[in-house]
């Protein structure tokens, strides 16, 4: 699958709180009937989370396309959150937004990448799968499973 090249990355703001937000309830609002509640990305306030986790978007013509949100421990990159807008689902933008926390984590030197999600998101388990992550454990949560997914970088 090629990039579409009219897609660039940049930075979160402050003023993209609220964008970012409509984008996760949009993105997760197929998740809803799955699981019989929203899922917790959907309730996250983005406000503080643009304040205190790094987040880069993708963007096209000045619109928020997806994003993902990463924090720096100690020695993984943790993604909080990734997702794509509905309409622009397909085009390998979850790809490059993957592959922008990887920069991420191997310019920080953590040579790890760690998330979890929810187990009833089939798909989204077997698109981290084929972007090189691996499940670690999986633990009861809400009546569902939660499932924790590691990728180690290359040396």
């Amino acid at each position: 699958m090629t990039i579409d090249s009219s897609i660039r990355l940049r930075p979160a703001e402050p003023a993209d709180a609220t964008a970012i937000r409509d984008i996760v309830r949009a993105a997760y609002a197929k998740w809803v009937p799955v699981i019989g509640r929203e899922p917790l990305p959907m309730r996250a306030d983005y406000d503080k989370a643009v304040a205190e986790h790094s987040f880069d978007l993708a963007v096209e013509e000045d619109r928020i396309v997806g994003m993902i949100e990463t924090m720096l421990a100690d020695d993984h990159l943790w993604i909080e959150n990734v997702c794509v807008a509905p309409l622009s689902q397909g085009r390998g933008i979850g790809r490059l937004l993957l592959e922008q926390a990887e920069r991420r984590a191997a310019g920080a030197d953590r040579p790890e990448l760690r998330l979890l999600t929810n187990g009833a998101f089939e798909a989204n388990v077997s698109l981290y799968k084929r972007h090189g992550y691996a499940i670690d454990r999986e633990e009861p949560f809400m009546n569902g499973v939660t499932v924790y997914m590691s990728k180690k970088l290359a040396p």
